[in-house]
């Protein structure tokens, strides 16, 4: 009689096929999602154009791709397109979510003021050649209390939309906190319900 347990154990055959591909699949969907999270969270967002305050460079329902990753707003300079959450003293009317993007036009510490529809960095006249040649100022630039240009305080932006006329921007509710911006502008990858790229 055979002792049992010198006896040769059974060998279990071969799991099936379509259980190994289950689980190979789920494995690289969770892969996926958490690399699309992780993408989102940290390297870039992407963004819909709500309104019609940064038009013709953005128009309504444009979507964009906004740099996360590596961003430092102490990196921003004039001209760079920045999105950046609602300021508190914003009160524009309806509010179309939690963020907002404007254009940056002065930095930290220079000087802006407003002449007709004219704009002046530390006294010099900005070149916008982003705007169309027609684009109106629409409100003015307020001077500071003291009827001398308005200086931009430390680690403070002053942002205004491309369409100058239908936009709450820093002429209303002032400049934004270098901290309060989330990320720069990098790209367009959706307009006029299509597909159309144009890297900024």
């Amino acid at each position: 009689m055979t002792d049992p347990a010198e006896a040769d154990p059974v060998t279990p055959g071969p799991r099936p096929r379509w259980r190994r591909v289950l689980i190979e699949s789920a494995a690289t969907v969770l892969v996926a999602v958490l690399l699309a999270g992780g993408i989102r969270t940290f390297v870039f967002q992407p963004f819909f154009i709500p309104s019609a305050s940064m038009q013709p460079t953005l128009g309504v329902y444009d979507r964009i791709l906004v740099q996360k990753a590596f961003f430092s707003w102490h990196d921003v300079r004039e001209g760079d397109i920045v999105v950046f959450r609602r300021p508190p003293l914003e009160n524009c009317g309806p509010q179309d979510g939690d963020d907002l993007v404007k254009r940056v036009i002065a930095l930290p510490g220079q000087t802006i003021y407003s002449s007709g529809n004219n704009i002046y960095i530390n006294g010099r006249l900005l070149a916008e050649p982003y705007l169309p040649n027609d684009d109106p100022l629409g409100p003015p630039i307020p001077n500071s209390s003291s009827q001398h240009p308005y200086r931009v305080p430390a680690g403070e932006f002053y942002v205004l939309g491309d369409n100058r006329g239908d936009s709450c921007d820093s002429r209303y509710w002032g400049p934004i906190t270098g901290a309060s911006m989330i990320g720069k502008v990098v790209l367009t990858w959706w307009r006029n319900s299509h597909p159309d790229f144009h890297v900024f």
